[in-house]
């Protein structure tokens, strides 16, 4: 990876959270949960600046001091809220910085890895044939739709789960891109993504209660971030 790329790591982080109260500055492992991926991205070389978007004070009085990397910016009231999309927030920032890469994460993924991420940036910059990047859970299980059909197997002939055909959920861990590639759809997965499967662990999202204890209780395991 070459030394003289820009890296920027695109972190949102909300005062308010719509399913567990305060998630983002509840304490996870010891420490404030939106201030391990912070220490995680810090500890990311080919990381160059941390861009911190958010809408809270107390973000914008702490996490300066937490990486020489970190930037806070102040999210503008007209892409604020629970329903906002995150490519709209993503269109302001960039508005904000300039690099030749840009790699979005979550508060929510605290057991991300800074050997994963780095995993992630060389796949994409390597592959000529891709646009961006987001990290996936593979799947080899039956699925089935609402109506009861089945998505990628036949009932009649019931194969092997480990002889169907691999389904990808995408994880919400991370995202790699560029500013022209944004450019071209207004959004964060482009016209040519690249899939790139996450430990399973790793790609824990924290979305309601039970996710936030089973994410402590393996981070706690594993020894803390």
């Amino acid at each position: 990876m070459s030394d003289n790329l820009r890296v920027t790591a695109l972190v949102p982080i909300k005062d308010h959270s719509e399913r567990v109260k305060g998630k983002n500055f509840r304490s996870f492992c010891g420490k404030p949960l939106y201030q391990h991926i912070i220490h995680t991205l810090d500890h990311t070389d080919a990381v160059g600046e941390i861009l911190i978007d958010s809408d809270s004070p107390r973000v914008m009085e702490e996490a300066p001091g937490l990486s020489p990397k970190v930037r806070v910016i102040v999210r503008p009231e007209e892409v604020r809220g629970d329903s906002m999309s995150m490519n709209r927030v993503i269109e302001h920032d960039l508005t904000q910085t300039d690099a030749d890469v840009y790699l979005q994460t979550h508060a929510t993924n605290p057991l991300l890895k800074a050997e994963t991420i780095h995993a992630a940036l060389k796949s994409f910059l390597e592959n000529d044939d891709c646009d961006s990047l987001f990290s996936v859970n593979p799947y080899q299980s039956r699925f089935y739709r609402e109506d009861g059909s089945a998505v990628n197997h036949d009932p009649e002939k019931l194969l092997r789960t480990q002889d169907l055909p691999q389904l990808y959920e995408e994880n919400s861990c991370l995202y790699i891109f560029t500013r022209e590639s944004f450019a071209k759809r207004g959004r964060r997965i482009g016209t040519r993504p690249m899939m790139h499967p996450t430990p399973r662990v790793e790609a824990i999202d924290i979305d309601d209660e039970f996710t936030f204890r089973i994410a402590e209780l393996l981070s706690t395991h594993a020894g803390g971030s």
